[in-house]
């Protein structure tokens, strides 16, 4: 009989809605099933969500800020939620076949606390895989990111030829240890119209086609550069295995439009298997039992390889 995954999973934002839908998708028979769950975050949140030490070890996680009144970003959530992300990591990659959930973190909480990464991938990049890829899976619906924490003033400097090329490699290599055997994938343009013959700008010309040309010389079937509204339609029709996206919200938009099942973040290209569900922290609704737990069953699922 097979050996159960371990699984570290973080509660992410401990005055979000991460606590909430990590012990609901904890009680999940599923999710009991599937892994051998290590718990880590902050005790008081996860007692106030219905933790119980039966769902899982927890290893807690405290900080030295003051604990803000309400829900809302603070250094008190960002160092506990950092300090979380680094356990979970650290004890991951000691341990052969582990993998790491990440419930949502808030960025503005991380900045409160000084951390110096802007989000969980530029962290995971750091540290355990220089080329770690954003890519997102619901069913057969697939997508990558070239770029992804950046300001949109600033991609005509971000996105160059080498990035692109690297994502695109790491996309088919990511799609290929997901059962796709010859990934077939398609490139968005950057611009308007594909920058219309360079009227609304010349990435298409400068990066984006030769960075294709440089995947397809590699022998990667790789398609484009196509504008993202069609391109998505493409995909959801299967024409597809996959799209890489010049920038985040190519990618999410279309794909929570696209998706009907639930979606699940991945970071591939580390020394350990990384998903996490793609909702924020919800700090509106936090603490009211209103939070939906499916991406992040979803995710933990996926870790376990369900």
């Amino acid at each position: 009989m097979k050996k159960k995954p371990v699984l570290f999973i973080t509660a992410g934002e401990p005055l979000g809605i991460g606590p909430e839908v990590t012990v609901k998708a904890l009680q999940d028979p599923r999710v009991q099933a599937a892994c051998r769950p290590v718990l880590i975050g902050e005790p008081d949140s996860l007692a106030a969500a219905g933790y119980t030490p039966d769902l899982a070890p927890l290893i807690a996680q405290q900080s030295l800020y003051k604990k803000p009144r309400r829900p809302e970003p603070s250094a008190w959530g960002g160092e506990i939620s950092f300090k979380s992300l680094q356990l979970a990591c650290r004890l991951a990659s000691q341990r052969a076949g582990a993998g790491v959930v990440t419930a949502p973190i808030s960025k503005q909480s991380w900045a409160k606390a000084k951390v110096p990464y802007t989000g969980h991938t530029e962290f995971l990049r750091a540290h355990y895989g220089k080329t770690a890829l954003m890519m997102f899976v619901s069913g057969p619906v697939r997508c990558a990111l070239v770029s992804e924490h950046f300001a949109i003033k600033d991609l005509h400097k971000v996105l160059t030829k080498a990035r692109i090329v690297r994502a695109g490699e790491d996309f088919v290599q990511a799609l290929r240890t997901l059962g796709v055997k010859k990934p077939h994938i398609a490139l968005c343009t950057l611009n308007p119209h594909g920058g219309d013959n360079g009227r609304f700008g010349n990435e298409e010309a400068r990066v984006i086609i030769p960075a294709l040309n440089a995947l397809c010389a590699g022998g990667i079937q790789a398609e484009g550069p196509y504008p993202v509204d069609s391109l998505w339609l493409a995909h959801a029709r299967g024409n597809f295995d996959g799209i890489l996206c010049m920038y985040h919200d190519q990618a999410l938009l279309g794909l929570k439009l696209a998706a009907e099942e639930p979606i699940v973040h991945i970071t591939a290209g580390l020394d350990f298997l990384r998903t996490s569900p793609t909702h924020g922290t919800a700090f509106d609704i936090a603490g009211q039992d209103k939070a939906d737990p499916s991406s992040m069953t979803a995710a933990v699922l996926f870790a376990a390889g369900k």
